[in-house]
């Protein structure tokens, strides 16, 4: 297997070390607009199976001729998911597989966002299914930590622990803090701002529908010494996702943002620095959004100023394998000291790299197969499961 590596901020540096501890690829060329990041990540592993290359995400051709001249068989999409469909549909025209960690955009309905959704996440990749099965090519959307393992996760449950589901809910928390900074967010800015500032969507009675931002507050105690968050509802790939695999009546995600991360976010929007329309500032086109991406650290460099611990999983209720009624957390818990010591990575970003190279391996290896566009939940969830653990990250299980 060789992959074109597109993007080599947070999770494509975290990408790199753990791969380099596999056998499963021949090489992998990572790709980035500035070549000298992207350099630097190839640098730090010293091995000769990675090279570094610049690369405009945002141009088809440009990323045709890269696969192209690389012979690479698989695109991996590592960067901002407004890059989606242009690195979507140069891997179709180049012959190559896809994977990506987060879906093509939503955009809201134009008279009822907070109720009916528009354009969902995903539509635009899952429109191009049967030109994908024609070509016999499989892009797996969704396969990063959340979505994908949360994803997983699901299969898993409806497949081994359940003879029914009522509910399934995603559940993100920890107790992470970044010392010498009054606001450093621990994962893209950009898309952190897209999924949370968009009407969140849940899957109810065999449909989709929106609310307002943040709603539905609860509180969730997280596992390994996190203890309780409140979490809301956040517009998420995963509930677009699951219903589509998985028999159930409900599907939610819910984000533990905490009340000065929401105020922020707020603020943002309230002030349009959340826009992603580009201004003339200065004679220079730029949309206020990349502007607060730019003034914030890059998340790849705080983990040596943060300490605690990132939760990811799925909580999932309902009758279980005898009848009786069963409500169970599956959890994946990195801890940042633990991903700083073996890999140099903070927690975060690695816990959302190590799950695409996982998928990767068991494409490689044959034991997950498919043509089309697929999701996750498509896939038996055992051997990911199991190859996660090989990989010295192991997954947990609570009963509630």
């Amino acid at each position: 297997m060789r992959i074109l590596l597109v993007g080599a901020g947070g999770v494509g540096s975290a990408v790199v070390p753990i791969a380099a501890r596999r056998t499963f690829f021949e090489h992998i060329v990572v790709a980035d607009y500035d070549r000298n990041r992207a350099a630097a990540v190839v640098d730090k592993v010293g091995d000769a199976r990675f090279s570094a290359i610049a690369l405009d995400a945002s141009d088809d051709t440009a990323v045709v001729a890269a696969l192209r001249e690389h012979r690479c068989d698989v695109l991996l999409n590592a960067v901002d998911p407004r890059f989606d469909m242009s690195l979507f549909r140069a891997a179709l025209k180049a012959g190559a597989h896809y994977l990506d960690m987060a879906m093509s955009l939503s955009v809201k309905h134009p008279a009822r966002p907070y109720e009916v959704p528009g354009v969902k996440l995903g539509d635009e990749q899952f429109a191009m299914a049967e030109e994908w099965r024609a070509h016999d090519r499989l892009a797996l959307v969704g396969m990063g930590v959340e979505p994908g393992l949360a994803d997983v996760f699901a299969r898993y449950a409806a497949d081994h622990l359940f003879q029914s589901i009522d509910e399934i809910g995603v559940r993100d928390g920890g107790n992470l803090t970044v010392d010498g900074y009054d606001f450093a967010p621990t994962f893209s800015i950009w898309t952190t701002i897209e999924e949370c500032l968009n009407p969140p969507i849940i899957w109810e009675n065999g449909d989709w529908h929106t609310t307002e931002p943040f709603s539905e507050p609860e509180v969730f105690d997280f596992p390994e010494g996190i203890g309780p968050v409140e979490c809301v509802n956040v517009e998420h790939e995963e509930v677009l996702l699951m219903p589509r695999w998985v028999d159930t009546k409900r599907v939610t995600f819910k984000y533990g943002l905490g009340e000065e991360f929401i105020d922020v976010l707020k603020t943002l929007r309230k002030l349009g620095l959340d826009s992603t329309d580009t201004l003339r500032v200065k004679g220079v086109e730029i949309s206020p959004r990349d502007v607060v991406a730019a003034s914030l650290p890059d998340p790849s460099t705080l983990g040596d100023r943060m300490t605690g611990k990132t939760c990811a999983g799925t909580w999932v209720k309902g009758l279980g394998k005898d009848g009786s009624p069963r409500e169970v957390y599956l959890y994946h818990v990195v801890d940042n000291e633990w991903s700083m010591r073996e890999y140099g990575c903070q927690a975060v970003v690695w816990q959302t790299a190590v799950h695409p190279v996982v998928a990767l391996e068991l494409v490689a290896n044959g034991a997950w197969r498919g043509t089309g566009v697929l999701g996750p939940e498509a896939f038996d969830s055992v051997p990911f499961l199991e190859l996660l653990n090989e990989y010295g990250s192991p997954w947990s299980m609570r009963d509630q």
